[in-house]
Order: C-alpha cells, then sequence, then structure tokens
C-alpha cells in the first residue's frame, strides 16, 4: 500500500480536497469521535505556534487519540538534515533516525518547519518535511513550510461557509506591510485553494518583486485552468479591490531580496498604504475579509476591519481545529489497514495482557 502524506494540497485532487471539507464539516456539527481511538501524533514544532499546536492536540484528544509535542533543539536533541555530512556541530541525532524512529512509535507525524530567510533556492526545496517524508514509515503532516495546506482548508471552509459556491467568485490575495519580512508560506498556500475553488484570483502586491515564486504562480495558472477559474497580478489596490467577493490579506517578503533584507526594507516600508481599510473595503462587493493570524492590527488591517461582521478571520482559525481533524483522520485510516494487512497489533499502555 502507498503511503500517503499531507504535505502539499497540489498532491491531492479536487475531489479529495472536497471530500476533506466535507469531513471537516461534518466534524464541526459533531466534534467527538473515535477515529484515532489507540492512536498517537508526534507533533514536531521547530519554530513557535499558537493556534497549530493548540488545534492539533485538541484534535487528536477530540478523536480519542494522544499527542506527542516536540521541539527539537529545545526539549529534543537537534536534528541534522543534510545527508553525507559529518556531523560535528549542534545536532545531536540524523533524521534518518528520528523519522524511522519515531514511526515506531506514533501513527502520524506533523511538522512545522519554516524556511531560514537566507538562501530562497534552497528553502524552496523544503527539504526538512521531505526529509521527514522520506524516512518516515507512517504519513507525514505538514504543520506549515513553505506552504501552509491545513490553513487552505480552514480558508476554503469559511469561505464556502460565508459565500456557498466559490466558483466564479472575484477573490483578492493582497500583500500587507509588516516591520518584518514574513514566509511567503500562506501566500502561495491562499494563492493555490482558491485557484483550485475555481475562483478569479487577483494577486495584489507592490512591485513586481512581491509576485510569488514561479513554481506556486504556475500551480496557480493550471489549477485556474483546470476549475474554470481565472489568476491575475496587479499593483492597483483600486483595480484589485473593486467587485471583490472576498479579500485575504498576508504579508511577506520579497524574494528576489532574500537574505538581503536591509537592501529590501525600504521597498517594504514605502508600501505601508497597503493596510487593509474600510475604504478599500467599500470598493468591494460587500466582501469577506479574512487574515490566517496573528495579526497586528492597525498594521496590516485596521480595527473598523477586524472588528466588522464581515471579517471572517475567527471562524477560519475556527476551522483549523475540524479541517485537521479531517486530514489526520483520513490519513491514519490506511495505518490501522496495513497493520491488519500485516498481523501487527499496537497495543496501548493501558491494555491488560494477562491470560
Amino acid at each position: 500500500m502507498t503511503l500517503r502524506h499531507f504535505i502539499t494540497t497540489q498532491d491531492w485532487s479536487r475531489a479529495e480536497i472536497d471530500a476533506l471539507l466535507e469531513d471537516a464539516a461534518a466534524f464541526k456539527r459533531s466534534p467527538i469521535g473515535d477515529q484515532l481511538a489507540g492512536k498517537s501524533v508526534a507533533l514536531l514544532f521547530f519554530n513557535p505556534s499558537m493556534r497549530t499546536r493548540t488545534s492539533f492536540e485538541l484534535g487528536a484528544f477530540q478523536l480519542g487519540g494522544h499527542a506527542v509535542v516536540l521541539s527539537p533543539g529545545k526539549d529534543a536533541w537537534p536534528i541534522e538534515f543534510e545527508a553525507g555530512v559529518v556531523m560535528e556541530g549542534d545536532a545531536e541525532e540524523h533524521v534518518a533516525e528520528v523519522a524511522r524512529v519515531l514511526s515506531r512509535y506514533v501513527d502520524l507525524i506533523c511538522v512545522r518547519a519554516f524556511p531560514k530567510f537566507k538562501d530562497w533556492s534552497v528553502d524552496r526545496e523544503d527539504r526538512v518535511i521531505k526529509a521527514f517524508a522520506s524516512f518516515a514509515t507512517v504519513p507525514v503532516v505538514n504543520m506549515e513550510t513553505i506552504t501552509h495546506p491545513c490553513q487552505e482548508l480552514a480558508h476554503a471552509l469559511a469561505l464556502k461557509e460565508h459565500l456557498g459556491d466559490l466558483r466564479g467568485r472575484k477573490y483578492v490575495l493582497t500583500w500587507t506591510y509588516h516591520p518584518k519580512p514574513l514566509n511567503t508560506a500562506v501566500a502561495n498556500s491562499a494563492l493555490l485553494i482558491a485557484t483550485r475553488m475555481g475562483m478569479d484570483v487577483t494577486l495584489l502586491c507592490p512591485t513586481p518583486d512581491y509576485v510569488l515564486d514561479e513554481r506556486y504562480m504556475a500551480f496557480g495558472a493550471a489549477n485556474a485552468r483546470e476549475n474554470g477559474g481565472s489568476l491575475r497580478v496587479t499593483h492597483d489596490i483600486e483595480d484589485a479591490y473593486r467587485g471583490a467577493d472576498a479579500v485575504y490579506a498576508k504579508s511577506w517578503g520579497a524574494l528576489p531580496y532574500f537574505g538581503r533584507w536591509e537592501a529590501e526594507k525600504p521597498i517594504r516600508d514605502a508600501h505601508q498604504h497597503f493596510i487593509v481599510d474600510e475604504a478599500k473595503m467599500a470598493l468591494t462587493n460587500r466582501a469577506v475579509f479574512s487574515h490566517c493570524l496573528p495579526l497586528r492590527r492597525n498594521v496590516k488591517a485596521t480595527d473598523a476591519v477586524m472588528d466588522a461582521p464581515y471579517c471572517i478571520a475567527i471562524d477560519e482559525a475556527e476551522n483549523r481545529l475540524h479541517v485537521q481533524k479531517a486530514v489526520m483522520a483520513r490519513l491514519a485510516a490506511p495505518v490501522a489497514m496495513r497493520e491488519q494487512e500485516s498481523g501487527i497489533r499496537r497495543v496501548s499502555p493501558t491494555e491488560d495482557l494477562s491470560p
């Protein structure tokens, strides 16, 4: 049986994504289940988290499973990912051992590992999570690397809840100012899922330097063709917002300046007016607004926008819990099937094995 991972939604068909969203909606209506009963999940955090950790831990618990949270380099040994390296640095063990050992303990391995922000040609390879997927013998889930597929599903579910059929809806993915250059993961993912849903997607950013990586632009264009939508880029704020049905805001750094952030900073600082405010939202077709959170109020979006009835960011954040349960339940099921086929039976620590 082929091992299935959830690293990017591009590896999953539109029908499979729709099925995950249907499962998530069912979990939202009825949160408690037994799909992970007797199962365990390793959550590896190489970067900080609030919503991701909370929603994954609670999701596993609500489905009867147990989550083990690990922070390599803090409460767990630092890990080496390069092949053939002489390990004379800080890393105490190699991912080749970590992934295989964890696979003996748990049913799912979930990884959160941001780019290093030094060399995009290296970071775009997504080496950390791909290494886990290469060595693990259980499914691996992306909790955010250079994409954020769980956020994609939560976003899509929130949009469907508020807008219904998403095909042909005008969707604006807008860059916003942030004092720091941030990961492009959520922007990449928003582009992927909006085009996969057949929306007419406008990427709004200050200059061509802020256009997303060509890989995700190409995926977005292909998704749009396959699902009856469209994808375009503009640097004109009014043109982008006018007639929009959904506005999604995110900050990210310009890829041509990756690792040279001081040179990029003046460009970023000059475009603080890209903040989402009431005037811009007034140009829309009574659009909903969202953000993945965390959000710096009155930097990315004004208080008025965040507190407006059309802001669905909290709904989207809640949906993280439901979509992640759908993903974990779907991926854990084949594990049980493989064990049954091979005659393996995992024993609960509390199970009575006496005659």
